[in-house]
């Protein structure tokens, strides 16, 4: 099966209602990138007029966390997946829609292939900026996933 916006985002209907009430929706994905939107709206606003920045989390996570779960599909080995840490930087409001983008293929498909190699944990940092529609940069998460073959 391969993974698409459309599953991704059905995954997230029944996985991650949380985000999906919240309007975050998968784009695009191929074997460099995912793409994610969320448009800030009532459910998911502060009280300054701008989105949450849980939901900000929320969409800049999935646009990672998407594209890891495909390379692990992808590689055919039963592999965990699970962050450990997280940073995010605010550097405007988020308002309108908000498109989070994650360009890490590179990054997940060596570590995957590390932890296939030696059997041990791997960890790896990914990014994912967020912009609003003037393509002004909003917010900026990292996140460090760890991935480890399953015996």
């Amino acid at each position: 099966m391969t993974i698409t916006p459309s599953k991704l985002n059905t995954f997230s209907m029944f996985k991650l209602p949380s985000a999906y009430l919240c309007g975050v929706r998968a784009r695009h994905i191929d074997n460099d990138k995912c793409v994610v939107i969320v448009k800030h709206r009532w459910i998911n606003q502060n009280p300054f007029k701008s989105m949450f920045w849980a939901v900000q989390g929320m969409a800049a996570e999935f646009s990672t966390g998407a594209l890891m779960m495909m390379k692990i599909k992808e590689s055919g080995k039963n592999i965990s997946m699970l962050v450990i840490k997280n940073e995010a930087t605010f550097t405007k409001k988020a308002t309108g829609l908000i498109t989070f983008i994650c360009n890490d293929g590179s990054l997940i498909d060596e570590a995957i292939k590390k932890a296939i190699e030696t059997g041990e944990g791997q960890t790896l940092w990914m990014t994912s900026v967020g912009a609003n529609e003037e393509g002004l940069e909003v917010s900026t998460f990292k996140f460090q996933w760890s991935v480890k073959v399953k015996s």
